[in-house]
């Protein structure tokens, strides 16, 4: 029996076929089994301008293998247009929003099977979440990645357009030489020369990578480049693929195990992918009915090496990635370096360890593309940058390319990209400069008021603060276009971007709004920052600490009406995931 039967087999189902027949399905279609493609298309998205022929392509898969394909939608927020204004507290939020409305749709209508078709930040693990709580056949094809754009013989992507507002606030010459507003101009003109999801490793293509190392999509889901035919092959075998699960009945908590998730973790730290996986895994797994606390990050990138370094730790974008074979190659690294669950179970139907036979890294590509030192790297391998995957042996670095800091700051823990930190800011004390909100920080920066040496704090941007935990591309951007990212420290209870560079931690839980000791620091206050230490504190004594919480009081709400107000009235600490409880 088909789980579609519900609505189409029997005598009391014939007004459900006179509706099903009115959409011009017939017969023959309606007694196949129904595929929902679920598609996040639409306008405004770079990412997703694009979906509707990949929704297409997935379509004729489906219907080559003998489905019934039926597609429906979900939404979708730019975070790049949604950042700087109101529109970004809504970013994180929406993840709830898509989890649920793909839920509802899938319950609504019984389909036999799924195929998720998501491309940017929060669209993908609301997805993925969705699928974990249906725990119908499914799996996932992306839009795939945008190429790299061109400037002045350099590749560039939207990092470079946030930086560049730094270096023309300040009057100074970056890496890609004076920047004036004329030339501002024709940079932003290259910077993003079509669809896809932004050029570099930022939260859109770590989420979409790390979906091929969850095992539920196939190879290839995070790299092939949105403009190919390859990307359009791929959709279709993802088609045809769901036909095989719907028969097989392999359901998407078969696959999102535990194993599956250690996996992703090992992935995401051996690519040094977005600070926002440490949010959106989480999620992911409580809707998969799987625990996966801050400790298993901390553990994971302890006894994994670091092995990609791309945009913004990096000289490389994602189709130099593809070109040097992609996920599978990294993950056949850490599998032949022990530190894959090779017996976890993939949506192709084979084990990891099965997938991954045949598969390796090509120590070609990428190597002597003679770029300048520069993008929040060292010198030594931007100069000669060798192989984008490095050997399992060789590294950049023995642990993972993000930390999880902990101290009297951060006493649920907090997030940095360690990746793209520079060796002068893996150990940082300095006074701090505490802006409550986005907006007060910005204005701070761009009037010079923040200085070499300065930690600035950011804070009540937190899941329930902002409300919905903004992500501050924006400061940090600013600070790396000023020439400041390589002595300023910032530290929030918000996001930043996946784009994000510099000594930059986010995530401190718990957060400012909750009573964290974030909304007691003062001005001048000395915090000490120790990556490899893995520490986060505030230096007062304790007895002014106490004095200080006795005066403090919770903030009234930012917003009292509308969907974030309920949003915020239920979002968990950013240390669980800010899911809603």
């Amino acid at each position: 029996m088909m789980r579609s039967d519900k609505a189409k087999r029997g005598l009391e189902r014939a007004p459900h076929r006179s509706l099903f027949y009115a959409t011009g399905l017939t017969p023959e279609e309606l007694d196949r089994p129904l595929i929902g493609v679920v598609n996040a298309y639409n306008e405004i998205v770079p990412g997703h301008v694009h979906l509707d022929r990949i929704a297409e392509a997935v379509k004729a898969g489906v219907r080559i293998a003998g489905g019934t394909p039926l597609a429906f939608n979900t939404i979708g927020v730019c975070d790049g247009i949604a950042m700087g204004h109101r529109g970004m507290h809504f970013s994180l939020p929406s993840r709830e929003l898509i989890a649920d409305s793909a839920e509802v749709m899938a319950m609504g209508h019984p389909f036999d099977g799924l195929v998720f078709i998501p491309n940017c930040d929060k669209i993908v693990p609301g997805m993925l979440m969705a699928a974990a709580r249906l725990n119908v056949p499914a799996l996932f094809v992306s839009g795939g990645p945008m190429m790299a754009g061109r400037y002045r013989g350099r590749d560039v992507d939207l990092k470079t357009v946030f930086e560049a507002v730094g270096e023309v606030q300040v009057g100074r010459e970056g890496d890609l030489g004076p920047m004036d507003r004329e030339r501002l101009e024709t940079l932003e003109l290259a910077a993003c020369p079509g669809c896809g999801s932004c050029a570099g490793l930022f939260t859109a293509n770590t989420m979409n990578c790390l979906t091929e190392a969850l095992g539920m999509a196939l190879p290839g889901n995070g790299t092939v480049p949105a403009v190919t035919g390859a990307r359009l092959r791929l959709a279709k075998r993802a088609g045809m693929r769901v036909m095989g699960l719907v028969e097989e009945d392999l359901r998407p908590r078969e696959v999102m195990t535990e194993a599956a998730f250690e996996n992703a973790i090992a992935v995401d730290m051996a690519i040094g992918g977005s600070t926002n996986t440490v949010l959106h895994l989480p999620a992911v797994a409580h809707a998969a009915g799987v625990s996966l606390p801050l400790d298993t990050f901390d553990a994971i990138s302890a006894q994994t090496p670091y092995l990609v370094k791309l945009s913004p730790s990096g000289p490389h974008h994602m189709q130099d990635l593809d070109e040097a074979g992609g996920i599978p190659a990294v993950m056949a690294e850490l599998h032949q370096g022990g530190r894959l669950h090779g017996d976890a179970l993939t949506v192709t139907g084979a084990t990891m360890a099965e997938a991954l036979e045949g598969m390796s890294r090509s120590d070609d590509a990428g190597q002597g593309d003679g770029v300048d030192p520069g993008d929040g790297v060292d010198p030594g391998d931007c100069v000669d940058p060798g192989p984008i995957i490095r050997p399992f042996d060789d590294p950049h670095s023995t642990s993972g390319g993000i930390a999880v800091l902990w101290g009297n700051l951060a006493v649920e823990g907090a997030v940095v990209k360690a990746g793209a930190v520079s060796a002068r800011m893996m150990s940082h004390r300095g006074p701090a400069r505490v802006f409550d909100g986005e907006e007060a920080a910005m204005e701070a920066i761009f009037d010079g008021r923040v200085g070499r040496g300065d930690v600035v704090v950011i804070r009540y941007e937190g899941p329930r603060g902002g409300p919905g935990m903004r992500e501050m591309l924006m400061p940090t951007s600013a600070l790396a276009g000023m020439g400041l990212d390589e002595d300023v420290a910032l530290l929030t209870d918000g996001r930043f971007s996946g784009a994000t560079r510099g000594a930059s931690v986010c995530h401190v839980s718990p957060e400012a709004a909750a009573g964290g000791l974030i909304a007691l620091v003062e001005e001048g206050d000395e915090i000490e920052l120790d990556i490899p230490g893995k520490r986060l504190e505030l230096h007062v004594p304790q007895d002014e600490l106490d004095r200080r919480r006795e005066a403090w009081r919770p903030p009234a709400p930012a917003v009292r009406e509308g969907y974030l107000a309920r949003y915020a009235a239920r979002v968990s600490s950013a240390s669980r995931g800010a899911i809603l409880t």
